[in-house]
């Protein structure tokens, strides 16, 4: 790095070694899972590694490293997609999602934090990315695997489907999405026009970090079931369902067919839709409510003072924020956010840990790259830079391993 930092690059396939192009740096590990966390403590000793860099922190791999790590005192970089998503990228340390420090962050002590800082608040990036960008390195990343993963025989997946299906899926998906746009505009032309007040169902991608280490479910089919069961029991007759996919879901799970089996069960076929993915705002806007597992799309709702309802651990989920009235309860008569309370929130990511730009095109990396390097070298994390108060803190040069 022009910083004076040396970068090193550890690669479990493929498609890691494809998408990083400085071979003098990159390491492939080729051997078995369970050898990992010795050869990744022999690593830090034989390089000096002082920080380690992930993008999440729950996949297997990502997990033993975090471990190893703590252990041997080395700082911890976890990058996401932006909790103020899609316009930035998050960056914390030792942890993201239900393990991110803002899990135990009160809304009183950002307030303070806020009050005692001048620091102006990053503009959203004028260009996030193309969707079809997301889908294509999607659909290149696990051909790779699929096909030139040969020096890497001791992979192994984290996810439930082979590399195979995740391919096939991706490749698909990218031939079909003037198809599923369609349909999509279509399925929500009909919903904004129908005249009936409808509650928003967020669904999440069954592989997300999120869903698969912060939620109490194991398989998506059991949140389906249970919004279905509690809106039959619990809202106004003449209420609708939306459940929205994932943009990103590609096929996965067969949901248009499950929420129809599941609504027709319950005596709703007529009162229960599903849209294939597409941007929020659209139904968002005149939804009653939103209820999710623990997406980020949620605050979408918060930020429009909708009501909403969290089953999983959320870095939004502060008392003033989420519901915590008993499903049926909150589709009969849903209880709405601390408008005041999210916007303070809102103001402390966007100071702290929400950077402009994205990972799935050169002007958003590049816009990227600009803010984190020096977020990458300072001392403290953000959150405690903003809580210390003005004091500057000159970052310190370390090599990131």
């Amino acid at each position: 790095m022009q910083s004076g930092a040396q970068v090193t690059r550890m690669g479990f396939n493929a498609g890691d070694q494809a998408f990083w192009f400085r071979a003098h740096n990159f390491i492939p590990y080729e051997g078995k899972t369970e050898d990992w966390p010795a050869t990744f403590a022999n690593l830090i000793a034989a390089k000096n590694i002082t920080d380690i860099v992930l993008y999440g922190d729950i996949r297997p791999a990502h997990a033993r490293a975090i471990k190893v790590a703590k252990t041997a005192g080395i700082r911890i970089h976890t990058f996401e997609e932006g909790y103020m998503r899609p316009y930035w990228v998050t960056y914390e340390r030792d942890g993201s999602n239900g393990h991110s420090r803002l899990m135990d962050l009160s809304i009183d002590e950002m307030s303070v934090a806020l009050a005692i800082n001048d620091h102006d608040m990053h503009p959203p990036p004028a260009v996030w990315g193309d969707m079809r960008q997301h889908v294509f390195y999607g659909a290149l990343y696990h051909w790779f695997v699929l096909f030139a993963n040969r020096r890497y025989r001791q992979f192994k997946r984290h996810r439930h489907l082979s590399v195979g299906q995740e391919a096939w899926l991706y490749t698909k998906r990218l031939f079909t999405m003037p198809i599923i746009a369609a349909r999509r505009s279509l399925s929500t032309r009909r919903i904004r026009q129908a005249g009936y007040p409808y509650h928003l169902v967020l669904l999440q991608l069954e592989h997300d970090a999120s869903f698969q280490a912060h939620a109490p479910f194991t398989r998506m089919e059991q949140f389906l079931q249970l919004v279905i069961d509690g809106f039959a029991k619990g809202a106004p007759v003449h209420h609708h369902l939306v459940f929205k996919a994932h943009p990103l879901e590609i096929g996965r799970l067969p949901f248009a067919k499950i929420i129809s089996a599941m609504a027709r069960a319950h005596g709703i076929s007529d009162r229960v839709h599903f849209v294939p993915g597409g941007k929020l705002a659209r139904l968002l806007d005149q939804a009653r409510s939103a209820v999710t597992v623990n997406s980020t799309a949620a605050q979408q709702a918060l930020w429009r003072g909708i009501p909403v309802k969290l089953f999983g651990a959320a870095v939004y989920d502060k008392p003033q924020c989420v519901s915590a009235q008993p499903l049926p309860d909150f589709f009969a008569a849903p209880q709405r956010p601390d408008a005041q309370a999210y916007r303070t929130y809102r103001r402390f990511l966007l100071a702290t840990s929400q950077v402009p730009g994205g990972f799935y095109s050169a002007r958003g990396r590049r816009q990227l790259i600009r803010e984190v390097t020096d977020m990458l070298l300072a001392e403290q994390d953000p959150y405690q830079m903003l809580l210390d108060g003005p004091a500057s803190v000159r970052p310190n040069l370390r090599s990131l391993g």
